[in-house]
């Protein structure tokens, strides 16, 4: 039998902060409004040359800086986005590229704000199976690319980032525990946003609006019944997940949810009849970063020393689908100590990564080149002019 054990742990975070004041300047908004009802006071926003992919990269290199482990021995990537720069190539595979993983599959799974749990979930049962022996497991979002910044429902709660965590295969129990996976799909009209968010805002005409005046390439969201729908999944899903990893609510150690409102947690904890102080929380300067949200409150958890050796530990998720997903997972990592100078030469075998990638491109555009042959229409229409 083996066990999927969270070995790394990595975060990447876009240096701009827009805080409440800023959105103020906005929208009719207000520091107090958005702070009394969510308990958000700033969030991240990627730069022009920052992507969801490079913002996965950073989180992914982190993350295997910690668990020691090599890019060439990744076998597995999954990134749990909703905000992909691409439909295909996928998000996983520019990761892939970056890290110089050669051996890796990789692909984007999609479950909105559930996204990580999902592929944390798929990962492990990947690995236990043994079918791989490790993987990388990412949560990246750029947000603030697919909001209607002047709808203050919306717009206040979405910020960018991206974590992650690798797990990796061992006879010794513990790691993933148990999981539990939820949708329903006849709520998809509560929390979406179309595929054509890509386009540029300018050139989208009244043909992409909706009734209520949003626009169609944006979030679009009924938070009132969002609301009600989160915080009875985040209770039942903790329980039923807690019980299925044959556990109890007083030996769970921490809770990490999705960060998207903090009434929605509160609310959770009284549900469950347990202190709202074993849920971790930094909603406050991070947002609702969707996907990212549980990865990059993992490492902010461990850097606060609120994880510790044989801890259980519970992952909670909602968003659109509408979608819920829950695992259990039991923290016994110790990372290595890595020296400085191995620190350095690992930051620098990204560089290198990059190169030979731009020199496989080099390379195919030669091959192109010299064994271009005409395609088939030109070739007949070559032989209507000579007839």
């Amino acid at each position: 039998m083996k066990y999927a054990h969270i070995v790394g742990w990595g975060s990447f975070r876009p240096d701009k902060i827009l805080t409440n004041h800023d959105l103020a300047r906005i929208v009719d908004t207000s520091d107090e409004w958005i702070y009394s009802r969510t308990g958000i006071r700033e969030r991240r926003i990627a730069s022009e040359k920052e992507t969801t992919a490079t913002l996965a990269f950073e989180a992914a290199a982190r993350a295997l800086q910690r668990a020691d482990l090599h890019p060439s021995q990744v076998e597995l990537i999954i990134v749990a986005t909703s905000t992909p720069e691409y439909i295909f190539p996928s998000t996983a595979c520019r990761v892939q590229d970056y890290l110089g993983a050669t051996k890796a599959g990789a692909f984007d799974l999609s479950a909105a704000c559930s996204g990580f749990v999902y592929a944390l979930s798929m990962a492990a049962q990947s690995i236990q199976t043994g079918s791989v022996r490790n993987a990388i497991v990412i949560g990246a979002e750029t947000m603030s690319r697919v909001m209607d910044w002047e709808d203050r429902g919306t717009c206040i709660l979405f910020g960018d980032g991206a974590g992650a965590i690798v797990l990796k295969g061992s006879s010794v129990p513990g790691g993933v525990m148990a999981s539990t996976l939820r949708s329903d799909g006849s709520g998809g009209d509560l929390l979406s946003l179309p595929a054509v968010y890509h386009n540029p805002m300018p050139v989208l005409g009244p043909e992409y609006l909706h009734q209520n005046g949003h626009r169609k390439n944006t979030v679009d969201m009924n938070g009132r019944q969002v609301f009600r729908f989160a915080t009875q999944v985040i209770a039942s899903s903790v329980e039923e997940t807690v019980a299925k990893a044959g556990l109890t609510m007083d030996e769970v150690a921490l809770i990490v949810p999705h960060q998207a409102n903090v009434r929605i947690i509160e609310s959770a904890a009284k549900r469950l009849k347990i202190p709202v102080e074993r849920f971790y929380m930094n909603v406050d300067t991070m947002g609702n970063t969707s996907a990212a949200s549980i990865p990059i409150a993992l490492c902010d958890a461990v850097h606060d020393g609120r994880l510790r050796p044989d801890d259980n530990v519970v992952f909670v998720g909602f968003g659109g689908g509408l979608t819920w997903a829950a695992s259990v997972v039991k923290w016994n990592v110790t990372p290595p100590e890595i020296s400085l100078p191995r620190r350095e030469w690992r930051r620098a075998r990204y560089i290198l990564a990059r190169a030979r990638s731009q020199i496989k491109k080099w390379r195919r555009k030669i091959i192109d080149r010299v064994l271009f042959s005409p395609a088939p229409h030109e070739r007949m229409r070559d032989a209507d002019r000579k007839e």
